[in-house]
């Protein structure tokens, strides 16, 4: 910037002295100047893009570092959580195969008092059977007893009945030997 102007400030001097070979001169500093200015920027500009360049590929670095170790972090907590996951199904079937032995169990056990309850009451019917059977088979003895004690006293009168003819056919008897 400091070379255009001093370009610029040389060619309003030459143009104020009026001198056609200063004017020549100046004209060409002027574009020498202005020459030396562009390939400063230039060059500049080629630096400074140089360094964002290289800005960018240490950022471009780090940020591939960083990727690495998010993905190393994924891969780490996604192992961790598989296993969880493996864990927490294995615990799961576990208590499935448990509940499922607990449930088979109280079945056998329903099924055992359930024919435990069959075979009783089977027993308490049968038990039933028999007591009504010994009930009749006990009236039909107490009837028989009541006609067995109803004959032995119709028997104790016609022995009673017999012995008193006895007696009076033994006494007639006697009275007939001795009469004769």
């Amino acid at each position: 910037m400091v070379l255009l102007v001093a370009a610029a400030a040389l060619v309003v001097a030459a143009v104020a002295v009026g001198s056609a070979p200063l004017d020549a001169v100046a004209g060409i500093a002027a574009v020498v100047l202005g020459a030396v200015a562009t390939k400063i920027t230039h060059t500049e500009v080629l630096v400074s893009r140089r360094e964002a360049n290289r800005d960018r590929a240490t950022q471009a670095k780090a940020y591939a570092a960083l990727t690495e170790e998010r993905i190393a972090e994924n891969r780490s907590f996604t192992e961790d959580i598989t296993a969880k996951v493996e864990q927490d199904r294995a615990a799961r079937a576990k208590t499935v195969a448990e509940l499922e032995a607990a449930l088979a169990a109280a079945h056998q056990r329903a099924a055992e008092a359930i024919r435990s309850r069959a075979e009783e009451s089977r027993k308490a019917a049968e038990a039933q059977v028999e007591s009504t059977s010994l009930r009749q088979r006990v009236a039909d003895a107490e009837s028989r007893a009541a006609d067995a004690i109803v004959r032995v006293a119709e028997l104790e009168q016609e022995l009673d009945v017999v012995r008193a003819e006895l007696t009076a056919a033994q006494a007639a008897a006697k009275k007939a030997i001795n009469a004769a």
